[in-house]
């Protein structure tokens, strides 16, 4: 959704040819809608091979619990070449009551 005043950035990884595994990672992290709130899902994952390399489930949206997933995902699988950050989109609209 274009917003006015907000800078839109180019898509850097258009085009590139991911050969090999820990080259690209991604993190997403999807709202869940339950009855009477939401949870999110924070899960890191290898383009490539497409595998979730970690996941956490949080109840309430904490820093420190994606911190904590990153280390994990860090000390199990090495570094990535490129760690692709989701806009968290999702994250900033349940702050403000809806999540689509």
């Amino acid at each position: 959704m274009d917003r006015p005043g907000h800078k839109i950035f180019p898509y850097l990884l258009r085009g590139l040819e991911i050969s090999r595994p820990n080259g690209v990672w991604a993190t997403e992290i999807p709202c869940i809608p339950r009855r009477k709130c939401f949870v999110h899902l924070a899960v890191v994952l290898d383009w490539f091979s497409r595998r979730v390399l970690t996941w956490k489930l949080l109840v309430a949206m904490e820093a420190s619990i994606c911190v904590e997933a990153l280390e994990e995902v860090l000390a199990t699988h090495g570094k990535p070449e490129i760690f692709n950050i989701d806009p968290l989109r999702c994250v900033l609209k349940s702050v403000h009551g809806t999540c689509t």
